[in-house]
């Protein structure tokens, strides 16, 4: 099975495609995971990706869509995969189309204001990771599973948010047209609890 999920920046796409991967025993390919480990170790490439998403903007689409696509190619994706944050624009999807077909794009809809107060409420440990948000922590000012720091990504305060809702309106919202039109798309709502929107998820991969 080779799925795509979209949605707007904070809608889920990352906790969702782990839960589904593990359940269908699926590749999970994330775009974010790739960027993130260029930042990490420093490299030229990550540093040149920090200072775009620190602004709210995405990669050049050259340099992405040649990183998805030889991760693709490797070994584990043959199984099937799950692609998440990619692609984020027409040149990205067509370029997808031309070197593999996918079976669905799932589509999780979230309105602005929803995203919005789920951004500027998360908190990232420095030191496993983890993620959580104010509504969850409450009191509590360290991470509830290392004891870590925690702080506020610099792409989740309010300015950087609401550009980001504004880039993907104008680039990757039109995906869903061309998906549509291609008879892939499934959209399903995600203003609701996780569990909740895995299972409608789920409800839609087993009718394929």
């Amino acid at each position: 099975m080779k799925v795509v999920l979209m949605g707007p920046p904070g809608s889920g796409k990352g906790t969702q495609a782990k839960f589904i991967a593990s359940k269908f025993n699926l590749c999970h390919v994330s775009t974010g995971d790739i960027f993130r480990d260029n930042i990490k170790r420093e490299t030229p490439l990550g540093l040149e990706i920090k200072e775009l998403i620190d602004k709210g903007n995405f990669c050049p689409d050259e340099l992405t869509i040649e990183l998805v696509k030889n991760r693709l190619m490797e070994e584990d994706c043959r199984k099937g995969f799950i692609l998440d944050g990619f692609p984020r624009n027409l040149i990205q999807a067509e370029a997808l189309t031309s070197f593999i077909g996918v079976d669905v794009v799932l589509n999780i809809s979230v309105e602005n204001e929803v995203i919005t107060r789920r951004l500027t409420g998360r908190r990232s440990c420095a030191s496993c990771g983890g993620t959580f948000h104010v509504d969850y922590l409450k009191d509590v000012n360290v991470c509830p599973t290392c004891g870590g720091e925690l702080y506020i990504r610099e792409d989740d305060n309010e300015d950087t948010v609401k550009h980001r809702l504004t880039v993907y309106e104008n680039q990757t919202a039109p995906l869903i047209d061309y998906y549509e039109k291609l008879n892939l798309l499934a959209t399903v709502d995600g203003d609701d609890e996780i569990e909740n929107v895995t299972l409608k998820i789920i409800k839609v991969l087993e009718s394929l």
